[in-house]
């Protein structure tokens, strides 16, 4: 009865969720992938964004567009973010070619809630990422100082640059955050985890929250049947909800679907991918997407 009643709700959000996507003019999605050649052995003649855009182009209440590094000021001129409201973000290998004025512009609209960011797998050291996880660590940081404090509060800042550096198991936990009379310290988070194997082996998808909007449809538990394993502690600030957990045979766990507030607007951060592995080609990744463009893009219309 209780998995009944689950299924139920699951269903009755998805309703909802195509509802609001439905109502009004489409959601406007931007898939950004810096489109690395391994794709082409998981997704042959598309690359990976690319795949992902097909899968949404054809939902409906969507329109989608794609770009890459090699599109005009990178794939994220002003005039391409004015006339997006959802962002899908796939970065890897060449996270450090954005500029930081380009991140900047991305990570901007987020914080003013006109843009809403879905960062996947690798986009963890994304520029946009790191920059919109750096700010909610100051905002989480700020509320730590007590009120009467904090018109006064000096600010130091370490590790502004963490893209591609690695983090030991038993390193300090980031975003930290120490002081010494009126001047505070806060480390920034690292944005990533002390371990990897990318050899394929599938991992247990636990759905957490089901009855958050981007769990809608989801089993309580599902497979995705070929990826990359990462393994906590991920040095990110503690998200505001955790909608899916994966584990592993060989005993490893990450909190894989977070949630932040960040500013005015939200980031999504899903973990499953790698590109030589065809995660986005499998039914529940893609609705995983498809929910989370249609519940963040429903706040920013």
């Amino acid at each position: 009865m209780k998995q009944y009643l689950i299924q139920l709700s699951a269903l009755v959000l998805c309703a909802v969720v195509q509802l609001q996507a439905a109502d009004g003019k489409p959601i406007r999605v931007l898939v950004w992938d810096e489109q690395q050649v391994d794709q082409k052995k998981a997704y042959g003649e598309k690359f990976l964004g690319e795949t992902i855009a097909a899968h949404l182009g054809v939902q409906k209440g969507v329109m989608v567009k794609t770009s890459n590094l090699a599109s005009p000021e990178q794939g994220v001129d002003q005039a391409t973010l004015e006339s997006t409201d959802v962002l899908i973000w796939w970065g890897h290998q060449k996270n450090l070619d954005l500029t930081d004025a380009h991140a900047e512009q991305v990570a901007a609209r987020v914080r003013e809630g006109k843009l809403g960011l879905i960062a996947l797998h690798s986009a963890h050291w994304a520029k946009p990422f790191v920059k919109l996880m750096q700010d909610r660590s100051k905002e989480d940081a700020l509320n730590q100082v007590p009120v009467a404090d904090r018109a006064t509060a000096k600010w130091e800042y370490k590790n502004e640059s963490p893209i591609y550096k690695g983090v030991a198991r038993d390193a300090l936990l980031t975003p930290s955050l120490s002081h010494e009379g009126n001047v505070w310290t806060l480390t920034l988070p690292q944005c990533v985890f002390p371990a990897w194997r990318a050899d394929g082996a599938p991992s247990h998808v636990a759905t957490l929250l089901p009855n958050h909007p981007i769990a809608a449809g989801l089993p309580a538990k599902w497979d995705v049947t070929q990826t990359e394993m990462y393994d906590e502690p991920f040095h990110v600030p503690a998200p505001d909800a955790v909608v899916f957990e994966e584990n592993w045979d060989k005993a490893e766990h990450f909190r894989s679907g977070c949630v932040w507030s960040v500013g005015k607007g939200r980031v999504f951060y899903f973990r499953p991918g790698h590109e030589v592995y065809p995660v986005y080609k499998q039914a529940e990744p893609l609705r995983v997407v498809e929910n989370a463009v249609r519940w963040l893009g429903a706040e920013i219309k």
